[in-house]
């Protein structure tokens, strides 16, 4: 089963791409809506609890370690149920619940019982139901395109979700002071609804999910999935880099609202400009991404978008008003580029290379370890910034992040150019 490198990767393709198949489509027009909602919600959420509830600096970092805090409780058993359930109604219903839950912020607003306990139990609800919906997105791609057209899809979505990152975040702060900040956040809400409609259009000939044997236990199918990915010597290193940069990185974005309007001392609507406007790198970076494989090789390009970035976050620190705002967008923006060529890469990569009766499993498994050290990560930077400042836990966290790309430099990334196109064996089996 190829993966970039191969020749496929090199064959000339139609204008537009995978944008012609109707499923594809579909999946991308409901993402890509959802993902501007999303966007205005990270920043919309802590704008609501800094200027609206006057919420503490550990408070709004609370905000980002709930959102992510579900994967450490639900991450590995939601990849054994995934690998035995259907994949789209499973995520139609998780956009329901994140729809509802989001609406629940404007409606307790405008009835003034509005609190913060509320928009934390909403994120945590609202990340549990992203758990699942995740997990079965990335195990149900494969089934929509082909393997030689699985990094075109990847980056064409990491693409739309870096507009959105730009279009969402950039908007929210507008928005909010347009129509207030809770009313905002009605957009995400509309945004779920619309992803769930989207999915429910998509009509696909392929067979069904292949389930688990009945004998075989929740625990068990967990137990091999974990054991898959610590003796594996591309998936190992393939986990354990982002849980380490996203800890360290999740710490700044967690802090970025309260940095930004407290410390520097912008407008809500300039904070919200500021940080969409590193969006931009995502963009650059889901273009470069099958062009940098193509041109260096997967496992080389993998390398460069982590140790080649990273540094550059260390200027989001340096920010001030004036001629120093520039730093902001600059250091964001090579940060997500970085961050999207190697997530483009290493989830197609991920997606041939592992079983098909193991993907969710092992999908999983790797998200509770990286999205898993999100929540600690914001946590951290929150009680820094109370016990030093704003600016110097921004420092130290982002310091961790320029360092954290040097886990790659194993034996196994470092011998050749290209990742394997091979599908590897599962346990228990045989070539």
């Amino acid at each position: 089963m190829p993966v970039a490198g191969s020749d496929e990767l090199r064959a000339p393709r139609r204008f537009g791409g995978v944008l012609w198949q109707r499923n594809f489509r579909l999946l991308w027009i409901g993402e890509s809506i959802s993902a501007i909602g999303n966007a205005m919600a990270v920043v919309g959420m802590p704008l609501l609890a800094v200027e609206v509830l006057h919420a503490s600096t550990l408070a709004v970092a609370a905000l980002t370690a709930a959102a992510y805090l579900p994967w450490l409780v639900l991450g590995l058993p939601a990849g054994a149920w995934v690998d035995r359930l259907a994949c789209r109604p499973l995520m139609i219903i998780c956009d329901v619940v994140s729809a509802l839950l989001y609406a629940s912020l404007p409606a307790a607003a405008w009835l003034h019982v509005l609190t913060i306990g509320q928009v934390v139990i909403v994120a945590l609800l609202a990340g549990g139901a992203n758990v699942f919906f995740a997990t079965a997105y990335r195990v149900y791609l494969p089934s929509l395109v082909s393997a030689a057209d699985l990094i075109e899809a990847n980056a064409k979505v990491q693409g739309s979700m870096s507009v959105a990152y730009i279009c969402g975040r950039g908007a929210a702060g507008l928005a909010a002071q347009a129509v207030g900040d809770a009313a905002a956040l009605l957009f995400n809400a509309a945004s779920f609804l619309v992803s769930a409609a989207c999915l429910a259009l998509i009509r696909t000939s392929s067979p069904p999910q292949q389930r688990a044997r009945s004998t075989t236990t929740i625990r068990a199918e967990i137990s091999a999935g974990l054991r898959f990915i610590a003796r594996d010597p591309y998936l190992r290193p393939l986990t354990i880099y982002p849980a380490v940069s996203n800890f360290a990185y999740s710490g700044s974005t967690a802090l970025v609202v309260v940095f930004l309007i407290r410390t520097a001392g912008f407008s809500a609507a300039a904070a919200g400009l500021l940080i969409g406007a590193g969006g931009i790198g995502g963009v650059l970076g889901a273009v470069a991404a099958r062009r940098l494989a193509r041109w260096l090789g997967t496992a080389r390009a993998l390398l460069i978008s982590a140790l080649g970035t990273g540094l550059f976050g260390l200027l989001i620190p340096l920010t001030t008003t004036g001629p120093r705002a520039i730093c902001f967008p600059i250091g964001s923006a090579i940060v997500a580029a970085g961050i999207i060529i190697f997530n483009v890469i290493a989830g197609s990569f991920r997606q041939t290379y592992c079983p098909p009766s193991m993907l969710g499993r092992v999908t999983a498994s790797m998200s509770v370890l990286v999205f898993g050290s999100i929540p600690l990560g914001a946590l951290l930077a929150g009680e820094l910034g109370t016990a030093l400042s704003v600016r110097t836990a921004l420092w130290v966290i982002l310091t961790l992040y320029a360092l954290s790309g040097t886990l790659l430099l194993t034996p196994a990334l470092r011998a050749g150019k290209n990742l394997p196109s091979q599908t590897a064996t599962a346990p228990g089996q045989t070539r």
